[in-house]
């Protein structure tokens, strides 16, 4: 938003008679700055094109941060839109919902699309199949209008889900069929090819993805891009993980994932609740896990990777920390966490940056 902005101002007199601060100024001081800019997209160019006619800018999306575990965010499908928590998944490749023909139990406590209360639905014969750790999930494909981001996202398939598995929440994520941002991006709904994540932490709001642009207020320096190494998937490769200077994985580099929906745990003792600890005394010794992507290093001190938790001070290990899954490696939330991900797919790269 604010890395497209131009705020100029017009002479409309001969003369001055007195001379007051500016409303940047003024808000600055007040700290209110970056909320006006994000709620005013102002675009002095816009005088230059047609009425209505002016360049699209950043469409975002607000997720909310649930324990600095999962990140949702509310969309609409349907006329009228019916609302839906989802995960912005980028290990996955479509968007499914539940819906009134599913029977399990994970349907029972969230909303169920349903396909006759919207006027611009349109049904298929397709059907949907997708396995999980956790189980499958099953159902049809339809068409409908997904509100997202500020965009209505017109005849979009999607999935309704029949089953799901009995642990299973939200999802995007489906097979066969054009994802939404494809979709949003062949209605020249955005104007460039490209969306970018912002993840916060400590259960702090602000987490948030961007449709069709990068706004530079959330890191600091220069994105580095990494190829894509497989076509469809966003994948790259590291080039090591060290600690302490010593190589513990990756010594001949390896593949891996960059995924803001999975949740996965690493080693640590399990206490009472049910959460994986570490004892407090033991942050300070821990090293900096760096990871060399692109001959590039990003370090994850211990305060990215050990979450804390409560009044005791309790440690837990951060899920989507990089996790060895069959030959492929998982860098999940955690490492989003550290760094602001481009996600570019006109040219095939991810563009990683330290976040502000």
């Amino acid at each position: 938003m604010k890395w497209l902005l131009l705020l100029g101002l017009v002479a409309l007199s001969e003369c001055i008679m007195y001379k007051k601060k500016s409303l940047r100024r003024t808000l600055s001081e007040r700290g209110l700055l970056k909320d006006f800019l994000k709620k005013h997209n102002l675009n002095p160019a816009s005088k230059y094109f047609p009425q209505g006619k002016a360049p699209t800018l950043l469409h975002e999306q607000p997720l909310e941060n649930y324990l600095d575990v999962e990140y949702f965010g509310t969309i609409g499908i349907g006329t009228p839109a019916q609302d839906f928590t989802v995960v912005f998944d980028t290990g996955s490749s479509n968007l499914w919902v539940p819906s009134v023909y599913c029977y399990s139990l994970a349907c029972m406590d969230h909303n169920l699309f349903n396909p006759q209360d919207s006027s611009t639905y349109k049904s298929t014969s397709e059907t949907v199949s997708i396995t999980y750790g956790t189980g499958s999930m099953t159902g049809i494909l339809g068409y409908d209008t997904v509100k997202v981001g500020g965009i209505s996202d017109t005849n979009q398939i999607f999935g309704l889900s029949e089953s799901e598995p009995g642990s299973f929440l939200f999802s995007i994520s489906s097979s066969g069929a054009t994802p939404v941002f494809d979709n949003i991006w062949n209605q020249g709904l955005v104007s460039q090819d490209l969306f970018s994540v912002y993840l916060s932490a400590d259960d702090k709001s602000g987490s948030v993805v961007i449709f069709g642009g990068i706004d530079s207020s959330y890191y600091t320096g220069s994105l580095n891009w990494v190829p894509v190494t497989v076509e469809g998937y966003w994948q790259i490769t590291v080039d090591s993980i060290t600690m302490n200077g010593k190589t513990i994985a990756c010594a001949e580099g390896c593949q891996a994932i960059v995924d803001t929906g999975t949740s996965l745990d690493i080693g640590a003792s399990e206490n009472s609740d049910g959460d994986m600890v570490v004892s407090c005394s033991a942050i300070s010794s821990l090293p900096d896990i760096v990871f060399t992507i692109n001959g590039v290093q990003y370090p994850l001190p211990p305060s990215a990777y050990i979450l804390k938790r409560g009044e005791l001070h309790q440690w837990l290990p951060g899920h989507e920390l990089p996790t060895e899954s069959g030959e492929l490696w998982i860098l999940g939330d955690v490492f989003i966490r550290q760094y602001f991900t481009v996600f570019d797919r006109a040219n095939n790269q991810v563009g990683l940056a330290p976040v502000a």
